[in-house]
């Protein structure tokens, strides 16, 4: 049974053991938390990805295996949102309550909520198909950054190389930084000043200025994720990430949240029962954080709330 518990009977859960304002053998980052154990919700995936949330308050994921996007409603009902999903990844949506997906196959699309139309907002790079899109964001004007890196892609890889790219609103597509090993998690700062990357074969994080919307400066080393014991060099990167509003990072690892300030200090670790592979804020208040871990999805409480970013895709 994938269905662990519903979102009113978790809601209940988290109320009830308010009292026990943090989770135990759990250090409480300041303004952060955690405020609650991570709760199972779902469970018996594959390999879980890309939450997200619409205006009502409903969840979408995916499964990337199983080729599907899953939706958790308002009253915790899960169900099938889209199948075959083209092996989607990271998700986001959008101010207009767009679904925007990254599918592995090959492309960056949007999705109708209401009647499930597909429709490509970047099929090709000059002329070929993309490697395998991973994760997305959209900024104020509409336009959307990417990763690209060589996961589930083809050999060779249609593009020859990995990279980070641009969708501006007017549909013209630009490559921002080919030279990571392999770029995967990708956001904002809240102010949308700063392009903050995530490659999973290091475990250096990037940080890029924006200097106008799809124009970035040079980029220079934001943080190390901190590693789990014995993990050679140059040591393991992070996978999704999600930033609340005071521009705290949240980034996906072997040892679970690793939470960043906007200086790049690493401010502690929210654990995790199982390997975490992407988080998004949600919930009432979009105060609690909502992982996808390999073959389950879990919430955890927070001080802290998440960012929304309000740009409407074109």
């Amino acid at each position: 049974m994938k269905n662990i518990l519903n979102w009113t009977a978790v809601a209940l859960m988290l109320s009830l053991s308010a009292a026990m304002t943090q989770a135990e053998d759990q250090a409480e980052i300041p303004g952060v938390g955690p405020v609650s154990k991570p709760v199972k919700l779902f469970t018996d995936f594959k390999f879980t990805e890309g939450p997200a949330f619409d205006l009502q308050g409903n969840l979408y994921f995916t499964d990337i295996p199983d080729n599907k996007i899953y939706q958790v409603d308002t009253k915790g009902k899960l169900s099938t949102f889209l199948e075959p999903s083209n092996h989607c990844n990271g998700l986001m949506l959008d101010g207009a309550d767009k679904l925007l997906a990254c599918e592995m196959d090959g492309r960056l699309v949007s999705i109708n909520l209401k009647d499930k139309k597909v429709t490509p907002l970047a099929p090709q790079y000059k002329g070929q198909r993309f490697n395998a899109p991973n994760d997305l964001v959209i900024d104020r004007t509409g336009g959307i950054y990417f990763t690209d890196p060589h996961f589930r892609a083809p050999e060779p890889l249609p593009q020859g190389k990995v990279a980070v790219y641009y969708r501006a609103a007017d549909g013209e597509v630009t490559r921002l930084v080919d030279d990571l090993a392999a770029p995967n998690g990708v956001i904002l700062s809240p102010d949308e000043k700063t392009l903050y990357v995530i490659p999973s074969m290091s475990k250096e994080m990037w940080a890029y200025p924006v200097t106008s919307p799809g124009k970035i400066g040079k980029g220079r080393v934001f943080c190390s994720l901190k590693q789990e014991p014995g993990t050679p060099e140059p040591g393991r990167g992070g996978d999704g990430l999600t930033i609340d509003t005071n521009g705290n990072l949240y980034i996906t690892s072997g040892l679970g949240l690793q939470v960043f300030s906007p200086e790049g200090k690493l401010l502690g670790i929210i654990e995790v029962p199982e390997k975490p592979a992407n988080v998004t804020f949600g919930g009432k208040d979009n105060a609690s954080l909502f992982i996808t871990a390999r073959t389950s999805l879990y919430r955890v409480d927070t001080k802290a709330k998440g960012h929304r970013f309000p740009g409407k895709s074109s």
